[in-house]
């Protein structure tokens, strides 16, 4: 589980992740706390009323996703023993499914 064990392609994928992790999580917490979505993404997701009614719900659940996936890129990109990176795959297991409750329970 390391950097050098992989092709060049492998690790731009992996850093080309992370990044739109990143951006996938910035962008969740700055529409969970503002409670607004940016416009650019109201207009190119064609949110209905109901739907732009939910920015917390829907912030939440990009947050808590791009977390994830931020997590499980972790052991590929760091060098980490192999039961760290088993532990860190399973909280971003649990990330994702803490995500899907997140949007299923939440209801404004």
């Amino acid at each position: 589980m390391s950097v050098n064990d992989l092709g060049p392609e492998w690790i731009a994928l992996r850093l080309v992740s992370v990044v739109l992790g990143l951006v996938v999580v910035i962008l969740g917490v700055r529409v969970a706390v503002t409670r607004r979505f940016p416009t650019a993404w109201v207009r190119i997701a064609r949110l209905t009323a109901s739907q732009r009614s939910q920015p917390v719900r829907r912030g939440g659940f990009s947050a808590l996703l791009g977390t994830g996936l931020l997590v499980q890129q972790a052991p590929f990109l760091i060098p980490v023993p192999h039961a760290v990176g088993q532990a860190l795959f399973a909280v971003a297991l649990l990330l994702v499914v803490t995500a899907a409750g997140w949007f299923a329970l939440l209801r404004h």
